[in-house]
């Protein structure tokens, strides 16, 4: 649906640290996503041991940063800029993902949303394999 170059302009991650590849689908609630980034040996969040499955939580914020500016260019306006303030039951399911040879894929699903905060549920996955889940909270900069 949309490729890299169209997701590096939805959202203030640029070059190699945005993280997603392509959407594979969205609507008013949900987004699905797909990255090869993990096997990037230089991707921005690669350690020297490889990248571990934390750094997933930052796949998942992504995701969300990208849901909303889809939502926000549907009603003919902008997402204002966001931060992240909370991860919450995160579970990791792998120590590293760098290795893993296929596609991840990356979902977010909109559990809350006003003016000043969203949450989201995130959960990645790899050959229908679940690497990490959790919920994330994002607060909104006045406008």
């Amino acid at each position: 649906m949309l490729e890299r170059s169209e997701i590096e302009n939805l959202i203030p991650h640029k070059g190699a640290m945005c993280l997603l590849d392509r959407v594979l689908t969205w609507d008013d609630t949900r987004i699905q996503l797909a990255t090869l980034s993990h096997l990037n040996s230089t991707n921005p969040l690669r350690s020297t041991k490889g990248l571990r499955a934390v750094h997933l939580c930052e796949y998942g914020a992504q995701a969300m940063a990208v849901h909303g500016a889809l939502l926000a260019q549907s009603r003919h306006t902008t997402a204002p800029p966001g931060m992240l303030v909370a991860l919450r039951a995160v579970k990791l399911h792998c120590e590293f993902i760098h290795d893993l040879p296929n596609e991840l894929i990356v979902a977010a699903e909109c559990l809350h949303a006003n003016d000043t905060l969203l949450q989201y549920l995130f959960r990645i996955s790899h050959n229908e394999s679940l690497l990490a889940e959790g919920r994330a909270t994002v607060a909104l900069q006045a406008s």
